[in-house]
């Protein structure tokens, strides 16, 4: 395909002409700066495209590699990596934490289970005895974790586990397989399925980030920091800096493993991720996951107005499922997939077996997924109908 405008280049099928073209009006009238979108439909690649500028400057452009930060796409990542070991019979997700990573049971946790972490309905969200800076400091994170009294008694709340859920998956898999998380998902997801996502890049991987950009509409961050509310609790950790674009773009998260939301990648890596669980788990012939296993994965847990972040939401295990207040995937309400706090995105909807993905280097506006993706997300997948919201939260899983 040649070159339309802000050098956007790739492939896009006929019949998805749409999604091109609201790629395009990105750029040209909601402040795209670079980005990638990608769509699977029927196990096919329909949508691979990418455009902009690395920088706001526009002097280098976002090619066929570029990667950028996509924040909390990587707790998904991080619960498909207990699910695989799941999935193989190494891991039950119906026993508790502390089988795996005993430190866990300590102050009420004894009984939380891993169903429950990934559930996001554990109580174990916050980590008051981490220091400014532990985020990086892997092993005082988790000690800080495993410390912490539960918020409230396991299954008794439906709230979205910011940080700490990360490191609690991470110590699942390292004290069963003996790799740290990062390392792999590496080695039996995104090799395997030769996608391009990672938490914790080589330095050939650090050389092909964009860095991303702050929008001053962005609202996540300021929720995070407003003093008294449960996210600025459990960002406990967060380094002291509070130049929010250096923190996003610092080499201990492009480097280090963050296992919260330290994931790199691109549209058409996270896409081909999703297209594999949209196919029941398996993509080109790799299998990941059997059938019956995502089968699970799309049950809701969840729904109502989460603890966290008092967003509207509703959870499937270790993914959001489709929320149209919030976390909008297309018509399918049984669609699920992952929100990164920047705009980016993943989801997959089995019943019109189709997968997206889409990230970009300037973050979105507001706390969701932000007009520029929404309107990627419709023009693939469809809108999203409304929903009737509950009062309080309903644990349906």
């Amino acid at each position: 395909m040649s070159e339309v405008s802000y050098n956007i280049s790739g492939l896009c099928d006929p019949s998805f002409e749409q999604v091109k073209k609201v790629f395009i009006e990105n750029f040209n009238v909601r402040d795209e700066l670079g980005a990638s979108v990608c769509v699977y439909k029927d196990n096919k690649k329909v949508v691979d495209l990418w455009g902009g500028y690395l920088e706001s400057s526009k002097n280098s452009a976002w090619t066929e590699n570029t990667i950028t930060l996509m924040n909390s796409v990587a707790k998904s990542i991080c619960s498909l990596a207990v699910l695989v070991l799941y999935d193989r019979g190494i891991v039950d997700i119906k026993l508790p934490v502390a089988e795996y990573w005993p430190e866990f049971k300590q102050n009420g946790k004894s009984e939380i289970t891993v169903h429950d972490v990934l559930g996001h309905k554990c109580g174990a969200v916050f980590s008051d005895n981490a220091k400014p800076g532990d985020w990086f400091n892997y092993p005082e994170q988790c000690k800080a974790i495993a410390e912490q009294e539960p918020a409230w008694p396991r299954q008794s709340r439906g709230a979205y586990n910011t940080i700490n859920i990360g490191f609690i998956l991470g110590e699942v898999v390292r004290n069963v397989t003996g790799k740290t998380i990062g390392n792999f998902i590496r080695e039996e997801i995104s090799t395997p399925l030769g996608a391009e996502y990672n938490i914790g890049l080589n330095q050939s991987e650090a050389k092909l980030v964009a860095s991303m950009h702050l929008n001053p509409e962005n609202k996540f961050w300021d929720e995070c920091e407003a003093g008294g509310s449960n996210l600025n609790r459990a960002h406990s950790g967060r380094p002291t800096d509070p130049d929010r674009q250096a923190l996003l773009n610092c080499d201990e998260i492009r480097l280090g493993e963050l296992p919260a939301f330290g994931g790199h990648g691109n549209a058409r890596g996270v896409a081909k991720i999703y297209a594999m669980l949209a196919n029941n788990g398996e993509i080109d012939g790799v299998r990941l996951l059997k059938p019956e296993t995502v089968e699970e994965i799309s049950k809701l847990q969840w729904r109502g107005v989460c603890e966290m972040t008092h967003w509207p939401t509703r959870m499937a295990l270790g993914f959001e499922a489709n929320s149209p207040d919030h976390l909008p995937m297309g018509k399918n309400m049984s669609a699920f997939g992952k929100l990164g706090s920047g705009g980016a995105i993943g989801f997959c909807d089995r019943e019109n077996k189709l997968a997206f993905s889409y990230c970009t280097n300037y973050q979105c506006e507001g706390a969701g997924v932000g007009i520029r993706c929404k309107s990627l997300i419709e023009a693939a997948a469809g809108k999203a109908p409304s929903w009737d919201v509950p009062k309080s939260v309903e644990f349906v899983g």
